[in-house]
């Protein structure tokens, strides 16, 4: 399993770089992950892909682009049924510094409450609230590449949140694509806002998706009182079975996109990866 995630690993930057528009922040709620409102009831029509469709550079060929489902069978004995279980699970899967690459460190606030997640409001403003019943843990980890040498810092978020069921993992998704369409224009934190955004998603096998069962990417620009803007956002979001997971970049002066899609790359390997190992059937 772990040799087939590097094989994928690719994929999961270049399915991002496909969709349209680059990615954002984790959003608001004062640790910047963003998640929906609320979850809708099984049976409503789903979201729709959205968004402008420009494109970033193509993907690097992988072996799995022929890949015609997904190398992944979760064991329903293994899925987390309660808060506790969520919040170990989401612990476990949530990147830490080490995972986006050399020199990454703890970001103040570093882990949200994972009993609660950002909702973001009829006025476009990202607020913290407590978890519907869908939803048992959802968990924010930021972390930095400082600055050094006359370059801005790089800020990183995870995201991941675990579902009581895959059919509200699947709405998470769909209302996400939504938000961008809601409200372009967003705030963050008091200090931090993020314009201009677009959203786009593709299920496994579409748009350079060969990582998970389903995934989108929102892009804009990211300002804020501490690095000014606008700065390079870039923002993926994947589902396996009932859990989500995100990772979130924010550039600054000196810093490269490749400087943050590398970080992002990394992270999002990771993430994906542990979600696999936990919940994965037995060969």
């Amino acid at each position: 399993m772990s040799r087939r995630r590097v094989r994928l690993c690719v994929g999961v930057l270049s399915a991002g770089l496909l969709l349209a528009g680059c990615s954002g922040d984790g959003g608001g709620g004062g640790d910047g992950a963003a998640k929906p409102t609320e979850s809708k009831p099984a049976g409503s029509p789903q979201a729709t892909a959205s968004g402008d469709t420009r494109s970033g550079p193509p993907p690097s060929p992988t072996p799995s682009a022929g890949a015609t489902s997904l190398d992944f069978a979760p064991d329903p004995d293994r899925a987390p049924k309660t808060r506790a279980e969520g919040v170990r699970l989401a612990r476990t899967i949530a990147a830490a510094p080490s995972d986006w690459g050399p020199g990454y460190v703890r970001r103040s606030p570093y882990e949200s409450d994972p009993a609660s997640w950002p909702v973001l409001a009829p006025d476009c403003v990202w607020q913290r609230e407590p978890l519907p019943p869908t939803v048992l843990a959802s968990l924010t980890r930021n972390s930095e590449l400082p600055a050094k040498d006359g370059k801005g810092p790089i800020h990183v978020t995870a995201i991941v949140t675990v579902h009581r069921a895959v059919k509200d993992a699947d709405w998470e998704m769909a209302e996400t694509l939504e938000e961008a369409l809601r409200c372009p224009d967003q705030q963050l934190r008091q200090n931090e806002r993020i314009s201009g955004l677009h959203s786009t998603g593709a299920h496994f096998g579409l748009m350079g998706n060969f990582t998970s069962e389903d995934t989108l990417a929102e892009g804009g620009e990211y300002y804020s009182d501490e690095l000014g803007g606008p700065q390079y956002y870039y923002w993926i979001q994947s589902r396996l079975a009932q859990i989500t997971v995100a990772v979130v970049g924010r550039g600054a002066e000196g810093r490269s996109e490749e400087d943050v899609n590398s970080a992002l790359r990394q992270g999002a390997v990771q993430m994906l990866t542990r979600v696999e190992t936990e919940l994965e059937a037995a060969e």
